[in-house]
């Protein structure tokens, strides 16, 4: 009867004689003449497309499987009716075919350890490929990034090689530091050979303390050193 009711948040047009006669935002009552004129309603709400897996190979040869989340919102109503036929799907293709582009020119090492950058990248890309239909772009993210079992286990094998790596240099440079203490505490006992065999001495009683151990040694050296040691003090 010609009669609709709009939502707030949509935009109410209105062709007659196939030309757009007027442009209404807001929601309301409206009244339209239903031999001359034909009315369509856009939503002007943030629309999140949900975008399937893309089986992609990357730039160096690697399977993958990537999805992610597309939020667009209609800045131009006039565009979005008379630019597309149909904006939402042509939107998600847009979003399927650029994602697949865009990630196809990456190296598997940029798509894991860029990710923020590359969101960014989609979304320009995107962006301006919606424009003409008075679609914005506002944001894109990469949920998952599915790689084959054969490649995690080989990425697990280089993080643990990795990490084996540095533990041994780690070990290497403590050896270097303990080595570096012990010639210095050498030089210290060449200067004094009682001190070298007072601290044979404070060694053996350490060993000692061990029920499951002998020590022979040398008690009348032993007994000479200590008294010289008491003369020195």
């Amino acid at each position: 009867m010609g009669i609709y009711i709009v939502k707030q948040y949509e935009d109410f047009i209105v062709f007659r004689f196939g030309k757009i006669k007027r442009i209404k935002s807001g929601g309301g009552l409206f009244v339209t003449n239903p031999i001359t004129d034909t009315a369509h309603t856009i939503d002007r709400r943030t629309v999140t497309i949900d975008v399937p897996n893309q089986e992609i190979i990357t730039k160096d040869n690697v399977s993958v499987a990537v999805d992610a989340v597309v939020y667009y919102n209609v800045f131009s109503s006039e565009l979005a009716i008379t630019s597309v036929s149909n904006y939402k799907y042509s939107t998600e293709m847009m979003a399927q075919s650029t994602l697949r582009d865009i990630i196809g020119r990456m190296t598997l090492d940029e798509l894991l350890s860029k990710r923020a950058e590359l969101n960014d990248r989609l979304q320009e890309s995107l962006d301006n490929s919606t424009k003409p239909w008075g679609i914005k772009v506002t944001d894109v993210t990469i949920k998952n990034v599915t790689l084959p079992q054969s490649l995690q286990r080989a990425i697990a094998k280089e993080a643990e090689a990795e990490r084996e790596k540095r533990s041994r240099v780690i070990l290497a440079e403590g050896e270097k530091e303990s080595a570096l203490k012990m010639k210095e505490a050498a030089d210290l006992y060449g200067q004094n050979a009682i001190s070298v065999r007072l601290r044979e001495l404070q060694t053996l009683a350490e060993i000692a303390r061990e029920k499951n151990m002998i020590v022979v040694t040398d008690m009348h050296d032993a007994g000479n050193v200590i008294a010289t040691a008491k003369a020195v003090r």
